[in-house]
């Protein structure tokens, strides 16, 4: 932990600065702070009083993530999911300037992918996800294809790498914008960022979920989707998750999960090129964009893709 007026950095003068300001720190005189690991979009740091006054987690946010972050609409769904119980306390020190304040949850830890081959924590999630979409309706709506579309814009403005076989891509998202149009829009308040860190799990296995920023109105079969992806988890695991969830498994509804699956690497595919143009934080986003593409193009490229599109 390092104390302010020992900055050797350029994000350690940031958030010190931030410190200064928010008056939640008075001043910074008796705090304490150090890096939180694990996010590659902003630049995250857990904040404490020497005193025992409080401890907090300090999110900055990262550079150029304005290009698709609403930082307002963040913060809103942030405490809706707060006072829903599902995530933790925000304060609005310095919320003009994007940077948000939460409670740091010591008593909790994250989650990692080899949690979620319990089969209780996976239950666990899906209350989680249920929990998230019950809460009031969220000021920005903003589907996976309003992602798709943002981001295929800022990497042509940005001279972003393209990727070789970008037309047949794009094809594949039009014909899945086309179906899943036809068959219509379920929007429902949406997490959208299931990354394992962002799943925080208690002594007693239940799970919050912090870090609101990518929140949207939003189909509520991305919201699966994505998380399927990011878990790998397999076809009969999805099964069971579906059943969790609807009570259920119709085959509409697991080809809709697929097709939002595949669109959600797209989607991060795209991202990861922005941040390759934008970002000062030190991960590889070529490997996490092209590891992303090429895990939408084994799902788009099987021989069950048209049956998914024309089964929603």
């Amino acid at each position: 932990m390092k104390r302010l007026g020992s900055a050797s950095q350029p994000m350690e003068e940031t958030i010190e600065q931030v410190i200064r300001d928010a008056p939640l720190f008075k001043g910074g005189a008796n705090v304490t702070y150090c890096p939180v690991s694990g996010g590659i979009s902003n630049e995250n740091w857990r904040v404490k009083d020497l005193s025992g006054g409080g401890d907090w987690f300090v999110k900055v946010p990262g550079n150029g993530t304005e290009m698709f972050i609403d930082r307002v609409a963040a913060m809103d769904a942030s405490k809706k999911a707060a006072a829903a119980g599902l995530g933790p306390r925000v304060y609005d020190d310095l919320a003009t300037q994007g940077v948000e304040i939460n409670d740091f949850i010591p008593d909790r830890r994250a989650s990692t992918h080899s949690d979620f081959s319990d089969p209780t924590k996976q239950k666990a999630a899906v209350a989680a996800f249920r929990r998230m979409h019950a809460i009031p309706a969220l000021g920005l709506t903003k589907t996976i294809f309003d992602m798709i579309e943002e981001h295929t814009k800022q990497v042509a403005d940005l001279g972003a790498p393209r990727f070789r076989d970008a037309d047949w891509v794009s094809l594949n998202v039009q014909m899945a914008k086309d179906a899943i149009h036809a068959s219509g829009l379920d929007l429902v308040p949406s997490f959208n960022d299931p990354m394992p860190g962002n799943f925080m799990v208690g002594a007693d296995g239940s799970i919050m979920l912090i870090d609101y920023e990518y929140a949207s109105m939003n189909d509520r079969c991305y919201d699966l989707g994505i998380w399927f992806g990011e878990m790998f988890f397999t076809p009969d695991q999805e099964l069971t998750l579906i059943e969790e969830y609807f009570g259920t498994v119709r085959s509409e509804i697991v080809s809709r999960i697929t097709v939002h699956k595949a669109l959600a690497d797209v989607k991060w595919a795209l991202w990861s090129m922005v941040q390759l143009r934008v970002s000062r934080l030190d991960f590889d986003f070529h490997k996490y964009g092209m590891w992303k593409l090429m895990r939408f193009r084994s799902i788009s490229g099987r021989y069950d893709w048209p049956h998914h599109l024309l089964n929603l």
